[in-house]
């Protein structure tokens, strides 16, 4: 009886922990809207990208066919996060090449159909291996791959704050959602013993981490530096 209430508080804390990301990552998804909001408004995408859009896209399609009952078991938040997270990657790509310029919006296409023909050729792909815990590994070693480059992103963002020591270009509550994701989906794979789960979640919250300690330093040095300055200036 001992061993079965154990297994069922994993279940359990496995489920807050799931539930928990999928919140977290649902603020990260908003997050573009006020760019988006400005596109739509001025018909144009100005200087702005539609690289990280795409990118994300494919990041969420690996992982939602990694947490599909075909690859990996009991990884139903997976599949809600990323269902979600591809829904609205899509809804943006879909804006960004309405608003942007025919050579861009040419270019968008061409990436957007890239992205779906490499999600299909892995489906297609692994579906063809028989074994199934060859073809978790196969999916597992992408989906975490696909994180891992995903979460290193943030590697420039660190470098710049700490060359030009301002927190400008890092904004805190985008560091402090990432680290909440990061962390929570870290406890989800180690509840659900998932190793293509934890181990680029672990990574993530560990540049978190890093992130939030950089803003903390850095931002009470100007403030230090502002309080600093006299509050009047003589020219006598």
């Amino acid at each position: 009886m001992d061993v079965f209430a154990f297994h069922g508080s994993f279940s359990m804390w496995k489920d807050v922990a799931g539930i928990a990301g999928n919140v977290f990552a649902f603020g990260l998804f908003v997050s573009p809207m006020p760019t988006f909001r400005r596109i739509m408004r001025n018909k144009s995408t100005e200087q702005f990208s539609g690289l990280p859009y795409i990118y994300s896209l494919l990041n969420c399609l690996i992982c939602l066919w990694y947490g599909s009952p075909f690859i990996s078991q009991r990884n139903l938040m997976l599949v809600t996060v990323n269902s979600v997270g591809a829904t609205f990657q899509l809804c943006y790509i879909i804006l960004f090449i309405m608003h942007t310029d025919k050579k861009n919006k040419m270019r968008m296409l061409v990436l957007l159909l890239v992205v779906f023909a490499v999600v299909g050729l892995i489906v297609a792909g692994s579906l063809q291996i028989p074994d199934k815990l060859t073809r978790w590994y196969f999916v597992g070693f992408l989906s975490c791959a696909s994180l891992v480059s995903m979460f290193a992103s943030p590697l420039f963002v660190i470098n710049l704050v700490i060359r030009t020591k301002s927190v400008e270009f890092m904004p805190f509550y985008l560091s402090l959602s990432t680290f909440l994701l990061s962390g929570s989906f870290l406890l989800y794979g180690l509840f659900n013993s998932d190793a293509f789960v934890y181990t680029p979640n672990g990574i993530g919250t560990v540049l978190g981490i890093v992130q939030l300690s950089l803003y903390c330093y850095y931002h009470r040095s100007s403030v230090e530096e502002e309080t600093k300055e006299p509050l009047i200036v003589s020219y006598v």
